[in-house]
């Protein structure tokens, strides 16, 4: 009687492929000082494992900056990071644990606030003809979004100019 012999699948070929529409990473931080720098490692590397390279610079001075704030901003021990490519533009969002204001003028003064210690992040966001907002964060509980959506081409153009 012959057994029967099965064969496991080769791990490379049951990997996702590294191409940038299968770029979909979430990381939970400390809140502290050294976690807009870890932000920025592992942005680098998620970045050129996904064939990203022409918009690393970009992308990595955006997540530093929202994670510098995200962590300035934030009562509580940790902040989410979340970094999608889709549509061709990286998607990255930074939840904090501060809530919103329920009184609209604290809540105001309080954006802009977020937004004076985000002026860096602006003009990045303006050389790449990118989108990047501020609201109330949609995952459970309270607390704040901060979003950007950084377009290939825009961060492809601000790495040029920046080499």
């Amino acid at each position: 009687m012959s057994a029967a012999v099965t064969v496991c699948p080769h791990p490379v070929e049951t990997r996702t492929p590294r191409v940038p529409e299968s770029l979909a990473y979430s990381l939970t931080l400390p809140a502290a000082l050294a976690s807009p720098a870890v932000a920025r490692t592992a942005a680098r590397t998620i970045l050129e494992a996904h064939g990203l390279h022409d918009v690393t610079a970009a992308a990595v001075q955006i997540i530093g900056e929202l994670a510098a704030c995200a962590c300035l901003f934030t009562p509580s021990d940790s902040v989410y990071l979340s970094l999608r490519y889709r549509d061709d533009a990286l998607r990255v969002s930074l939840h904090d644990g501060h809530p919103r204001h329920a009184h609209r003028r604290i809540a105001a003064a309080c954006d802009a606030r977020r937004r004076s210690v985000l002026l860096l992040l602006a003009c990045v966001m303006h050389d790449c003809d990118g989108n990047w907002g501020i609201g109330e964060s949609s995952e459970t509980g309270d607390g704040t979004r901060m979003w950007a959506v950084l377009p290939r081409a825009g961060a492809q153009a601000y790495g040029r100019s920046a080499a």
